[in-house]
């Protein structure tokens, strides 16, 4: 499957998520340290299988934080616990557009899917931008804006 290039023909879908409790590293918004904090982290909370894992950006402040979500049974090995921080990705409504692709190609397609859309609604920039790394090849990316009024 060959990765999206142009999102004119996308669909962007407005979605209410609920907080999400999360484990993270934090690194600084530079694509090196972004691309060296996840190995580390799938690294420190082993098998990959059935976790689920998010990119939280704050664009105003330069944070980048790789994390996986964790629930009250959820046991992390000591390693990670020491090694990890614990906080809440929050909820409310978010403009989701869904990218598909292999890896590599469609994490190159993280940053040009939040300028798409940024182009169609206003950032809420008080809760950081999301990327929820569905499959292997599908990724969501999740962009914070002021809920709905009705």
């Amino acid at each position: 499957m060959e990765a999206q290039t142009d999102f004119a023909g996308s669909r962007v879908s407005r979605v209410t998520r609920e907080p999400l409790e999360v484990a993270y590293l934090e690194t600084g918004d530079n694509l090196a340290d972004i691309q060296a904090a996840w190995p580390r982290l799938e690294g420190l909370v082993g098998p990959l299988r059935g976790k689920h894992f998010y990119g939280s950006f704050q664009p105003i402040a330069g944070i980048y934080r790789a994390c996986v979500v964790v629930g009250d049974s959820d046991e992390l090995p000591a390693e990670a616990q020491q090694a990890l921080t614990r906080g809440v990705l929050p909820g409310g409504d978010y403009l989701r557009l869904r990218l598909r692709g292999e890896p590599p190609e469609v994490y190159e397609l993280i940053g040009p899917a939040f300028d798409h859309l940024t182009s169609v609604g206003t950032p809420d920039h008080s809760r950081p931008s999301l990327e929820h790394y569905r499959r292997r090849n599908e990724i969501d990316a999740l962009l914070p804006v002021a809920s709905a009024t009705t």
